[in-house]
């Protein structure tokens, strides 16, 4: 939907290109690896969105002419302007499958090719893993609570700007059923789904007669909204002449919409009114600023909901509102590079690497990711990333890499998956991950260690670093 063009970046990036083309450095090869820090939502786990869109706008990035012009009047030198007409993203990418679960510090991605090419990609790439693998973790959660309910992606109109058309995507991938979205429904093959507004209603003199008439175009997929004037003494009973009506005609009322007022209480009267018209096939909905919590609390309540809208706190993804992804150098030219830091949360792990999901004897998920060196063979022990008093031997157990080459030359390596599919991947890796780590309070701890060739390469660099103060 939205023109990817290779200016969708930061200035930054431009001007250190610009001066390694200029310094003729722009053919040093280069590794970055995307990861993150810190789990959004005070979570066990995230969802990881966002790959295949990302590597349809690595295939097709450049700068057109309209980039060009623009560039040239923000001075940047002819030669470089030159170079750049041709520029095509013509990298490597190593990646988690998207929907596989991820967790802090290991890489989730890697970049490998020319330093000019992986800087340039840097913030389309943050752009779009960031945000869609926050929202595929919220609805995940939302998924979670729901259980067998329906969740429909109601959050366009809340969302900020064209991410609303992103958000919908990511939220199927992390357990959305259908989105109110017409136009992510048209590109990515998601199912829509819509009621109607309380103007329709508002617009009649007689509230019946707005259901009646809206009926009568919609037989087949009829959803009536009954709060907007008095949900009990006016919309259902309505709705259950209506549905009456429909009967027949030789259809069926679909089901009602609650957007106000007690869900809870109105969605266990609404049913009671149903039910004693022989109408219990009619189904109810309920929106209003819902969430996993309040989700949670209205089945806690047995609150006879069927299907919940769910908009502004999915497609925000509150109350984080951001994922800390971060892109950070970890080889160039021939070396292992590293960046440290007086916190040592932020030092980065250098060079090229694996990741590896440890398994037990079944092939079940202990709840550990061990991040080795690319091609290290015989790992024992794997080591906390930040605290050397801790350590668990892996010798014994299964490794699953998880890293796979989906990108070679600037070309996918396969075909783009279908949503479905990644959806569907999604909630196989959900299904895996022991339960503990799905809790909403106080969620058990996913342990990502060093291998150890990884961790005597950083410890290495390290010193190497600071001996010298550079």
């Amino acid at each position: 939907m939205f023109d990817f063009t290779a200016t969708y970046t930061d200035q930054y990036q431009l001007t250190m290109a610009q001066a390694y083309f200029l310094k003729g450095r722009w053919r040093q090869r280069a590794v970055f690896d995307y990861f993150f820090r810190k789990l959004p939502f005070g979570g066990g786990y995230a969802v990881f969105a966002g790959m295949e869109d990302l590597l349809g706008v690595l295939e097709n990035l450049s700068f057109d002419r309209t980039d060009l012009d623009f560039l040239a009047r923000q001075g940047l030198d002819p030669e470089f302007l030159k170079y750049l007409e041709g520029f095509r993203f013509r990298g490597n990418v190593y990646a988690s499958r998207e929907g596989d679960l991820v967790f802090p510090t290991r890489p989730i991605l890697q970049v490998d090719g020319n330093i000019l090419e992986t800087q340039i990609v840097e913030t389309v790439l943050l752009n779009i893993l960031n945000f869609q693998t926050l929202i595929a973790t919220k609805a995940s959660r939302m998924r979670r609570v729901a259980g067998d309910r329906r969740l429909v992606d109601f959050g366009l109109r809340r969302a900020q700007g064209p991410g609303g058309y992103y958000a919908s995507r990511a939220a199927v991938v992390g357990g959305v059923d259908a989105t109110s979205n017409v136009r992510a429904g048209r590109d990515y093959g998601i199912e829509i789904s819509g009621t109607m507004a309380h103007s329709f209603i508002e617009s009649y003199d007689e509230e019946l007669q707005a259901f009646r008439d809206f009926a009568q175009i919609r037989p087949e997929n009829c959803v009536l909204l009954v709060d907007t004037y008095d949900t009990l003494r006016s919309g259902v009973p309505k709705a259950i002449t209506v549905a009456k009506e429909m009967e027949k005609r030789g259809h069926r009322l679909r089901g009602i919409r609650l957007d106000s007022g007690d869900l809870a209480w109105l969605a266990r009267e609404s049913r009671k009114m149903l039910d004693a018209a022989g109408l219990e096939y009619v189904k109810i909905a309920a929106s209003n600023q819902l969430d996993e919590y309040v989700i949670r609390s209205l089945l806690e309540q047995r609150a006879p909901i069927d299907l919940f809208g769910v908009g502004t706190s999915l497609v925000t993804g509150q109350p984080d509102a951001a994922l800390d992804g971060v892109y950070k150098l970890v080889f160039a030219g021939d070396s292992p590079r590293i960046k440290l830091s007086e916190t040592l949360t932020k030092i980065t792990l250098p060079s090229r690497k694996q990741v590896y999901r440890m398994l037990g004897g079944d092939g079940e998920w202990i709840g550990a990711d061990l991040v080795a060196l690319a091609g290290e063979e015989e790992i024992r022990t794997m080591y906390h990333p930040f605290d050397n008093r801790k350590s668990m031997s892996v010798q014994d157990l299964g490794k699953e890499p998880l890293l796979e080459k989906v990108m070679e030359g600037g070309r996918r390596c396969s075909s783009p998956r279908s949503l479905a599919d990644i959806a569907r991947y999604a909630r196989e890796r959900l299904d895996l991950l022991p339960q503990e780590y799905h809790r909403f309070e106080n969620p058990h701890l996913y342990k990502v260690g060093l291998s150890d060739g990884l961790k005597v390469e950083r410890n290495g660099l390290i010193e190497s670093h600071r001996k010298d103060g550079t």
